[in-house]
């Protein structure tokens, strides 16, 4: 635990202070044990009824629930969430665990000892099952997605050659990669007519981009598995928890989000070992999430209110959009991790810099497809 000073107050609080003076409103204490009529019975956040039904609908399910499983990232969502859960409920009988992929922010590791200490709960860092780096070494490096990732991957496992050549053709050529052949060949429809987004062309240009510069390295999404999926499931099929939270909100870009249509899975159906999936955040808008850190005074890291980060993940993973923001930042406040971040991953970034130069030749399309970054 942190060392107490003369006031009463732990160096985490004061740098929780630190962050209010930076402009985060004033932490609205904790009262354990509210019912629902208090909780909505001076609603204050402008007549958002849709803000107060995501509040109500978390209250509901932590109370029908004895033992909850919450994986917390030192991320904005993550915050939200953690205070949530605190606040309406879940204190007490809530885990909660911090995937450590060992490639992490020293910001996000001082906002974590943070938030132990505002809320008093423990946080269980989970180390991976296999290291960064040797996750690279042995599948390749991550490139622009998780999805397009795991295609190319594939392809290369059967030394796909590139061809641009109809389905049917390349099938007969390369009979063991149905899937992301579909994907390379834009096979996929949709009702909709609009691009699918299992197709390759959903990435704009990217097809033509690999036709003319080749991989010459391997493409890998793995470390994700390892890294973090693969010890989180560990982990929950492990204990005797009966419902798990994650910070997936439905207006995130990408696969994470647009794979679930709804806030809540019961167990058995999703095939977690009888533990229910909730998604606290599901519903909640950029706008909503940002009213309610206010209205509660919630403390972002530094991450976010020193370095003017819009999100964080894995700490410059080339998956993320703006990781050339996160390098930069990286590289002026936590140099080391700069430094490994471009040995572990420089391929990738400079491969997605050429595509994204390739690219801004190449005529946007009307509709359907990703957005730009």
């Amino acid at each position: 635990m942190s060392k107490k000073v003369a006031d009463g107050h732990s160096q985490l609080c004061i740098e929780g202070m630190e962050g209010a003076i930076r402009g985060t409103p004033e932490f609205v204490p904790i009262i354990y044990g509210q019912t629902e009529r208090e909780i909505c019975g001076e609603w204050r956040y402008g007549g958002d009824w849709e803000l107060q039904n995501i509040i109500l609908k978390l209250y509901y399910e932590v109370k029908d629930h004895d033992h909850i499983l919450c994986s917390i990232s030192g991320g904005y969502d993550s915050d939200i969430m953690l205070d949530m859960i605190e606040r309406f409920g879940g204190h007490g009988k809530t885990t909660y665990i911090f995937q450590n992929t060992g490639l992490e922010y020293e910001a996000t590791k001082r906002h974590l000892e943070f938030l132990k200490e505002r809320y008093g709960v423990e946080i269980e860092e989970l180390k991976p099952k296999r290291a960064i780096p040797v996750c690279i070494r042995e599948f390749g490096v991550p490139f622009w997605s998780k999805y397009v990732s795991g295609m190319l991957q594939r392809l290369q496992r059967h030394h796909f050659q590139w061809e641009d050549e109809p389905f049917e053709d390349l099938y007969r050529r390369y009979p063991h990669c149905k899937s992301s052949l579909r994907f390379w060949c834009n096979d996929f429809k949709t009702e909709s007519g609009r691009e699918s987004k299992f197709n390759i062309a959903y990435v704009r240009g990217l097809k033509e981009f690999i036709i003319e510069n080749p991989p010459d390295f391997r493409i890998s999404p793995k470390c994700c598995d390892y890294a973090k999926k693969d010890p989180a499931h560990d982990y929950m099929s492990a204990g005797d928890f009966d419902m798990n939270c994650v910070g997936v909100r439905k207006q995130e870009r990408g696969a994470r989000a647009t794979s679930y249509t709804s806030c809540f899975d019961v167990g058995w159906k999703a095939g977690t070992y009888g533990c229910d999936q909730f998604r606290p955040l599901f519903y909640m808008t950029d706008a909503q999430k940002d009213a309610y850190r206010k209205y509660f005074g919630i403390t972002r890291s530094d991450c976010y209110e020193v370095w003017g980060m819009k999100r964080t993940g894995c700490a410059c993973c080339p998956f993320g959009k703006e990781f050339e923001q996160e390098l930069s930042s990286a590289e002026e406040y936590e140099p080391k991790l700069f430094k490994a971040a471009q040995a572990i991953f420089g391929k990738s970034y400079d491969y997605t810099r050429r595509f994204m130069e390739f690219r801004k030749n190449l005529p946007v399309k009307e509709e359907g497809g990703e957005a730009d970054a």
